[in-house]
């Protein structure tokens, strides 16, 4: 074990991201578990509000954020302050995009609807740092051998043809796999070939002139919402405790 850490994690320069890695992850959890408390009106905890003005942990998250990632840029990515910086950096992410919906739509909906946007940007950025952690580069570099990798050319060539893919999966409207396929280049092939969402902007295009097609891709995200959404909202109410009704305050 010890030495898989040292090959895997601190000699690859890799125990900064996981440091911030970790630090997201679990400000994130104990965040949601005092904002719960609060909600419930338990234990010591108490929105803060000095003057009357509510702040919100989005404020401190991006002052945390704001520190860690200059002292970051400074550090190398050994000794004690780079560790540092990413240990910050990482709370002020979780911080910060605990309360991403606030920030999307600029009104506090931390226990609406619209506040699973928050729960859903930090599952899918911990996803992405874990396939970095774990070794995956954008646009599929590591699948590169030596040689292509040492080929100028044929190394744009591949990030460039990576990113159209991800971008026409983009465009279909499928936003996760877009994303994700960023690091693993085959979901972003998967979403680019498959029929668009039917309100994406490639529909509205593309199949303005083609009723079939626009037909099959509704059919298509009917059945897909019917098997997944009841999935994804079960995992954001056990994650961000959306369980009760809407009330309070998000904290």
């Amino acid at each position: 074990m010890a030495n898989w850490w040292t090959d895997n994690i601190v000699e690859p320069g890799k125990l900064p991201l996981f440091l911030a890695l970790s630090s997201f992850i679990l400000t994130f959890l104990i965040t949601r578990t005092i904002t719960r408390l609060i909600k419930a009106g338990r234990g010591p905890f108490r929105d803060v509000s000095p003057g009357g003005l509510h702040i919100h942990h989005v404020v401190p998250g991006v002052v945390l954020t704001v520190v860690g990632g200059f002292g970051a840029v400074a550090s190398s990515t050994h000794g004690f302050g780079a560790y540092l910086s990413a240990v910050l950096f990482g709370v002020g992410a979780g911080l910060v995009l605990d309360e991403f919906a606030l920030i999307l739509h600029l009104q506090d909906v931390y226990w609406t609807e619209q506040g699973r946007q928050s729960v859903e940007a930090v599952v899918l950025t911990g996803s992405l740092v874990v396939l970095l952690l774990s070794g995956f580069l954008p646009f599929g570099v590591n699948d590169l051998s030596e040689d292509e990798q040492s080929d100028r050319l044929a190394l744009a060539l591949n990030m460039l043809l990576n990113f159209a893919i991800a971008l026409l999966a983009l465009v279909k409207g499928k936003f996760r796999m877009a994303v994700i396929g960023v690091l693993l280049p085959p979901v972003a092939i998967i979403g680019a070939v498959r029929l668009a969402r039917p309100e994406s902007f490639w529909a509205r295009r593309a199949y303005r002139r083609r009723p079939r097609a626009l037909h099959r891709a509704q059919e298509r995200a009917r059945r897909h919402d019917e098997r997944w959404n009841a999935v994804r909202r079960r995992l954001q109410d056990w994650v961000g405790g959306f369980r009760e009704p809407p009330a309070g305050s998000g904290g």
